[in-house]
């Protein structure tokens, strides 16, 4: 069994990975197992330098606050702010406090210095504003779309004013109360100021698209396509909130289908800018459903992955990666049986395997699924196989580099 597998694996680089496509995907997907392993951000960073280098690549996309990713994206191309403020602010979940994540910054602020716009690359945030106890505040999103239809067209077409805007929304900070996670009475998301404001936010979309033309002749592209995340986000925020305080059994699935379209979203406005390599957990890019288990009730729903491959096709290309060891996660050698064991099985540290090849070795016995001894690995599962364009494989995860904060 192993020999067959050794023959499918190769060195991890931009051709490697591009030997293993059709064809040069506009969004090219890896995925990781686990959040706050350096080494496996490490790899992502080797791999998006030679991509922008050799194969035109100009974006990549991260499992971050699109907003926040604003931050990152205004430092990298202009020099706009300090390293260390970008890495404060430019980052949700924690992925700020990562070294690997602030060399990436850094190395695309020198590779940026003195190019033209035209060939400078870009950072862009595709998660929403979400934590998993809760969503932000429409204001940021909404008030920047406000503004910047102020600054361009009449005001006699807009559908209310800032202070409007201000009035409903309110205090900030009783949008993402935690405790609506768990009792919906205490969300916000069906008050009539809500409801007031998912119109108002629909009339402001309705009047972005309605004044393109213009908007694209009159301001940048990069301001027009901000302003069209600044839409999809307040929309998005407004739409999660109302579905905070639902009641019915459709509740949760209906909260994560809306995070995935909203990654989804963003990564196909990433799409139409060029060619992207997009990096978040192997869950939100994969192609097949989505599935967990909260309480005794088992939710399922498409990740942003299966909404975009649907959309893209060959242009969409996705790798997962699996990790052998993660020891001080209590993540051990894995059993010899599993898909994980059968890679780890092989003399390399680290390689890319082609998924089809894979099955074809493997036969029609899959591998047994790997279970994981702590809740923050998700291991590989075998099914979900013929999904993936590729795999790529880390053997061990080194306790230094780890800096994710969990309990």
């Amino acid at each position: 069994m192993t020999s067959g597998i050794e023959d499918t694996a190769h060195v991890v680089d931009a051709a490697s990975v591009m030997g293993l496509l059709p064809a040069r995907p506009r969004l090219l997907a890896l995925g990781e197992p686990t959040h706050g392993e350096d080494v496996l951000l490490e790899l992502r960073n080797e791999l998006f330098r030679q991509l922008v280098e050799r194969e035109a690549y100009q974006t990549i996309a991260i499992e971050s606050d699109c907003l926040m990713g604003l931050v990152v994206d205004d430092y990298v191309t202009s020099g706009t702010g300090t390293l260390d403020d970008v890495m404060e602010r430019g980052f949700s979940h924690g992925f700020g406090a990562s070294p690997a994540n602030r060399e990436l910054v850094r190395w695309m602020r020198a590779y940026n210095e003195g190019r033209p716009a035209s060939e400078r690359v870009r950072f862009a945030g595709f998660d929403g504003p979400l934590e998993i106890t809760g969503a932000a505040s429409p204001r940021q999103a909404l008030t920047a779309l406000h503004a910047y239809l102020t600054a361009q067209v009449g005001a006699d077409l807009l559908p209310c004013t800032a202070e409007t805007l201000d009035l409903l929304l309110g205090t900030d900070d009783r949008w993402p109360d935690p405790a609506a996670m768990m009792d919906p009475s205490r969300s916000v998301g069906r008050t009539p100021e809500a409801a007031q404001l998912r119109s108002l936010a629909d009339d402001l979309v309705a009047l972005l698209d309605a004044e393109t033309p213009h908007l694209m002749a009159a301001s940048s592209r990069d301001d027009w396509e901000r302003a069209r995340m600044y839409g999809r986000t307040a929309i998005g925020l407004l739409r999660y909130h109302f579905w905070m305080a639902d009641t019915s059994p459709g509740r949760m699935p209906r909260l994560l289908g809306l995070r995935a379209s909203m990654m989804a979203a963003n990564l196909l406005a990433v799409a139409e800018r060029g060619p992207a390599l997009v990096y978040a957990h192997n869950g939100h890019l994969q192609r097949d459903k989505s599935t967990m288990r909260m309480g005794d009730l088992p939710q399922e729903w498409w990740s942003a992955g299966a909404i975009v491959g649907a959309r893209l096709g060959q242009e969409y290309a996705f790798l997962p990666t699996a990790l052998g060891t993660i020891r001080h996660r209590g993540v051990e050698t894995p059993a010899p049986d599993t898909l994980e064991g059968l890679l780890y099985a092989l003399p390399e540290d680290r390689y890319v395997v082609d998924a089809r090849r894979l099955a074809v070795a493997l036969g029609d016995l899959p591998p047994a699924p790997r279970v994981s001894s702590w809740f923050g690995y998700a291991p590989l599962d075998p099914a979900h196989l013929a999904g993936s364009d590729g795999i790529v494989f880390v053997k061990d995860a080194p306790a230094e580099e780890s800096w994710w904060p969990v309990p």
